[in-house]
């Protein structure tokens, strides 16, 4: 039976070879600050801070009212300037949009007539030229309708629809990036510290000092584990509290202790995970190239990136044994929606149990592996 002095010795061990690794606390650093960070803020797909100029040829109050539509932070305040100066700015990058309200606008909509508005995009922000477009589209098309229900009676609509949106009021994107991302990196680090640490013993030749010691197999796999477990679970209740929380103002609605509970057996098992891979590949670069092909299809088809429900049945299937599924199930129920622990009891239990099953086919690999070395 594997006996708690040695597993604590063995891990204390661990985690002052960790100390004494600077590549790696770098990554770990970096990954829990600054990656978190900019996944959160520096989102191509999002209209932030878009540069608008607007050619008011109209100087109605509808124009007026097409301008005040646009602020922060979508868009900038939009510059007012002439129809000469639209051409310069887009081929200097000064604009990304710029919408051209001709003369007589407001009268020719209040007559009934389709007046055109011109929108100029600088289509090489490919990202912020679709959503925005789409925008500006949605907006005009609001105002104009508003402007004109003033001065016609319209019967009202059959129906009303009632948008509320819950979670995230304000459809930031920055709170959906900040999280998931801590998700993403807790699988990350936890799969490659632990397989790096066994690597980095086989290469220097401490793992051959392992084998004349009183330990078994067992209790060398648990030490890393419990200490490689340690410390990314301390480095992801740091991102949550100082970074998520505190530099990008994001709201955690759940128990920051339950998510915490469940990061432990998740943990448990991507920490498992990472022996297994350490145990097939025989040096680092080996470690790196088979850690890309596995956290790959683990984080993409686990739910962060897209929801589950649009893919394959298959798949689908297939990823309920991923770790990664589970874990991320009980992020966005707990840090997302509040939860608590009647909702995702069954996400801890199936972690549990995929953690007891890659602990033992790990184990028996590192047993194998030891062997042929003794």
């Amino acid at each position: 039976m594997p006996r708690a002095a040695h597993i604590y010795r063995l891990g204390v061990k661990e985690l002052w070879s960790l100390a004494r690794d600077p590549a790696m606390l770098a990554l770990i650093a970096y990954t829990f600050t600054g990656a978190i960070y900019i996944s959160a803020t520096a989102m191509p797909e999002t209209l932030h801070h878009a540069p608008i100029a607007i050619v008011d040829e109209d100087l109605s109050p509808l124009s007026a009212r097409l301008t005040r539509a646009f602020f922060l932070p979508r868009f900038n305040e939009p510059a007012m300037i002439q129809v000469s100066d639209v051409d310069a700015g887009m081929d200097h990058g000064t604009y990304t949009f710029a919408l051209d309200i001709p003369p007589d606008f407001q009268r020719d909509v209040l007559a009934g007539r389709t007046p055109a508005l011109q929108l100029s995009v600088d289509a090489t922000r490919m990202s912020q030229a679709f959503t925005g477009s789409g925008y500006i589209r949605m907006m005009v098309s609001t105002e104009i309708d508003d402007f004109v229900r003033r001065h016609r009676s319209l019967d009202p609509a059959p129906v009303e629809l009632a948008l509320r949106t819950r979670f995230n009021p304000n459809l930031e994107h920055s709170w959906f990036g900040a999280l998931m991302e801590v998700l993403n990196n807790v699988t990350m680090l936890s799969i490659v510290l632990t397989g790096a640490a066994l690597i980095r013993e086989r290469e220097h030749g401490t793992i051959e000092h392992l084998l004349v010691m009183p330990v078994t197999p067992a209790e060398i796999m648990l030490a890393k584990v419990w200490s490689m477990g340690l410390v990314v679970l301390a480095a992801a209740a740091f991102a949550l509290v100082v970074v998520v929380q505190g530099v990008l103002h994001v709201p955690i609605e759940g128990s920051l202790l339950l998510f915490l509970t469940g990061a432990v057996l998740h943990v448990f098992a991507t920490t498992s995970l990472g022996i297994f891979m350490a145990t097939v590949a025989r040096s680092m670069p080996q470690f790196g190239m088979l850690a890309v092909l596995i956290l790959l299809p683990l984080q993409l088809l686990s739910g962060n990136a897209t929801p589950r429900e649009s893919m394959p049945g298959f798949l689908q299937t297939l990823m309920e044994a991923s770790p990664t599924t589970h874990f991320v199930l009980v992020g966005q129920a707990i840090l997302f929606r509040g939860a608590g622990l009647s909702v995702v009891w069954p996400s801890f239990l199936a972690l549990a149990a995929i953690g007891t099953v890659l602990f033992a086919i790990s184990l028996n690999r590192f047993r194998k592996t030891i062997n042929q070395m003794s």
